[in-house]
C-alpha cells in the first residue's frame, strides 16, 4: 500500500462542526481534497452554504447542514440529513465548534461560563454520542475532537475555555476506551495558537506578541500545519491510534515561561 493511499479519505464521509471559518473550514477543505465527501456544519446557514458552494466550484464534494451545537435536540435530525446528502454513512466526525472569553477568572460571568461549557464540552460530548451510535451501526469510524493546549496546561485569562478543553481531553480518552471494541477510534488534536479569526482578537488587544514570545518556535501556527495530524487520525494511516491527545503547538506545551 502506498503512502498516498493510506492517507487518502476516498470513499469516506466527514461531518465538520464550526466549519464556517478558521480551522473548521480549512479542515473541511483538506478532507475534501483528500477525497472525502464533507458536510460543513455551523449556526449560520448562509455562511456554510456559501463555503460549501465554493468547495464544489473547486470540484470537491461538499454539502452544508445548519447545526447549533448548543441545541442537542437537533443533533439526530442534522446527522440524518447529513447522511442523506452524502448518500452514505458518515464515518468521520471532526468535533471542532468552540468559543472562548479572555476575561480573568474572577470577572467571567455565569452566562459566559455556560456558553463556553455548552459549546466546547457539552455540545461536543452529545454530538459524539450521536456519531458513535451511528458508527456502531455502520461498522466503525473516527472521531476527532478539537481540544487545545489550554486543556493541557494553565493559561491566564482562559479559565472557562481551559476547563472545557481539559474536560474534552479526558472525554476523548474515555470515549476511546469504551468505543475501541466497536471499531471507532477517538483522538484529539490540541492546537496551540494559530492564525485564525479567533486569535485575531489577540492582535487587537495588544498581547499577541507576548504570546508569540512564549512559543518556543516564536511564531503562531498556520492552519495548513494541522493537515498532517488530522489526516493521520482520520485515515487508515492512523488505523491503530486511539486515545491520543496530540499537541500541535510549536512546542508551547513544553514551555512554562
Amino acid at each position: 500500500m502506498s503512502y498516498a493511499s493510506i492517507f487518502s479519505l476516498s470513499g469516506r464521509a466527514a461531518l465538520i462542526t464550526g466549519a464556517s471559518s478558521g480551522i473548521g473550514l480549512h479542515m473541511a477543505t483538506t478532507m475534501a481534497e483528500a477525497g472525502a465527501k464533507v458536510v460543513l456544519c455551523a449556526r449560520r446557514s448562509d455562511r456554510i452554504e456559501q463555503a460549501a458552494a465554493n468547495l464544489r466550484e473547486q470540484g470537491l464534494q461538499a454539502y452544508a447542514v445548519t447545526l447549533d451545537v448548543t441545541q442537542p435536540s437537533t443533533f439526530d435530525s442534522a446527522w440524518a440529513l447529513a447522511q442523506e446528502k452524502v448518500g452514505q454513512p458518515i464515518d468521520i466526525l471532526f468535533n471542532n465548534a468552540g468559543i472562548l472569553y479572555t476575561e480573568r477568572f474572577i470577572d467571567q460571568t455565569p452566562e459566559q461560563v455556560s456558553a463556553v461549557f455548552d459549546t466546547d464540552l457539552k455540545g461536543a460530548f452529545l454530538l459524539a454520542q450521536v456519531a458513535a451510535r451511528s458508527m456502531i451501526g455502520s461498522g466503525g469510524g473516527s472521531i476527532i475532537n478539537v481540544a487545545s493546549t489550554a486543556g493541557l496546561r494553565a493559561g491566564g485569562s482562559l479559565s472557562s475555555y481551559g476547563a472545557a478543553k481539559a474536560g474534552l481531553v479526558h472525554l476523548t480518552r474515555v470515549m476511546a476506551l469504551e468505543l475501541a471494541s466497536k471499531n471507532i477510534r477517538v483522538n484529539a488534536i490540541c492546537p496551540g495558537n494559530f492564525e485564525t479569526d479567533m486569535h485575531a482578537s489577540f492582535e487587537e488587544k495588544g498581547f499577541a506578541e507576548t504570546i508569540r514570545q512564549r512559543i518556543p518556535m516564536k511564531k503562531f501556527g498556520k492552519p495548513h500545519q494541522l493537515d498532517g495530524s488530522v489526516l493521520l487520525l482520520a485515515s487508515d494511516a492512523g488505523g491503530f491510534i486511539t486515545g491520543v491527545c496530540l499537541p500541535v503547538d510549536g512546542g508551547q506545551v513544553l514551555s512554562w515561561m
